[in-house]
């Protein structure tokens, strides 16, 4: 896969939110592509972070694609308010829906592309009637709900038979579905991830935690590191 089909998506979550316009602005400039955004509500998991009033301030400051990760339930309530606030993507969990194709519809029909979001544990089959309203799929490589977790060895496999199930369906419809992943992603192991299928990435501490001064946005160095254990994919 050539590395301009590769997607890195810095998770905000781990940046400094004193700073977080900058943050998000330097680190888009070193070459990230999307800016991740990991929404917890305390209840469908155990933090609370953001809403949609960071995604109308932080909206502004990039011309980039937000990704947002909804880890909430009930989900649909909170979907039309993120769309308004500046989100381009919106994936959230088949568990927190009553009706998964209906909230995928309504993703939808607000502008945003749609997702479904796959915790470690949950089966895969929960996409295969809805693929045809699918733009993305993420995988958890930890079990969600906190930054900086160890990577779940057990996702690769997991990737393979989802980049399958994708790749079929592709061949059928001619419709490219991306695969994400998320949790524990680091430079060690994102070429490895690469050649299980997965072509969107998101990383959070291992871009946020690499910060160097030195570097023009701070964050060129990990990101080209990056970059170049991709190319090996």
């Amino acid at each position: 896969m050539a590395d301009r089909d590769f997607i890195i998506a810095p998770s905000i979550l781990s940046a400094n939110f004193a700073k977080l316009g900058e943050e998000v602005a330097n680190v888009i400039a070193a070459g990230a592509d999307w800016v991740h955004f990991d929404v917890m509500d305390n209840h469908y998991v155990p933090n609370l972070t953001i809403g949609p009033l960071v995604c109308e301030a932080i909206r502004p400051c990039t011309t980039a694609p937000i990704d947002v990760h909804l880890m909430v339930k009930p989900v649909d309530r909170i979907i039309p308010d993120f769309a308004k606030a500046g989100a381009n993507i919106i994936t959230f969990h088949p568990e927190a829906s009553d009706h998964i194709d209906r909230t995928l519809g309504l993703i939808r029909d607000q502008g945003c592309q749609a997702g479904l979001v796959f915790n470690p544990a949950t089966p895969l089959e929960l996409m295969d009637y809805v693929l045809d309203k699918l733009d993305l799929v993420l995988l958890m490589s930890v079990n969600p709900g906190f930054g900086g977790q160890k990577f779940i060895p057990a996702t690769l496999a997991k990737a393979r038979q989802t980049r399958a199930k994708l790749d079929a369906y592709e061949q059928q419809s001619g419709r490219h579905i991306r695969l994400e992943i998320d949790g524990g992603v680091n430079v060690g192991n994102i070429a490895e991830i690469a050649g299980a299928g997965v072509d969107s990435f998101v990383a959070g501490s291992a871009v946020f935690g690499a910060r160097k001064e030195s570097d023009p946005h701070r964050y060129d160095s990990v990101l080209a590191a990056l970059r170049n254990e991709l190319s090996k994919a």
